[in-house]
């Protein structure tokens, strides 16, 4: 649930996006929320979530951990470097 005092400038953004791509503002919000979505996921959301996703398509633990690992590199929201047991920690607990 976003703030009051959050909600105004998300408002904003999602007039702003249907205004400029033409999309109903019912979509534009829901852009606007997968983005924000996408952005305050933390490093332990995105590693279990990939985990999850890349054993669904068959990858094996050791393959998954170096690729997650790889990947966090490039993250948009830097995380701290882990290592393949931090990975498995975050996952297994």
């Amino acid at each position: 649930m976003i703030s009051e005092a959050a909600a105004a400038p998300v408002d904003e953004l999602a007039e702003q996006v249907s205004r400029t791509t033409g999309l109903s503002a019912d979509d534009a919000r829901r852009v606007v929320a997968d983005v924000l979505a996408f952005f305050t996921e933390t490093a332990e959301e995105y590693v279990r979530r990939r985990h999850r996703e890349l054993q669904t398509y068959g990858a094996r633990n050791d393959e998954i951990f170096a690729r997650v690992g790889s990947e966090l590199r490039h993250w948009p929201v830097r995380s701290p470097e882990l290592s393949a047991r931090q990975l498995r920690r975050i996952v297994y607990g």
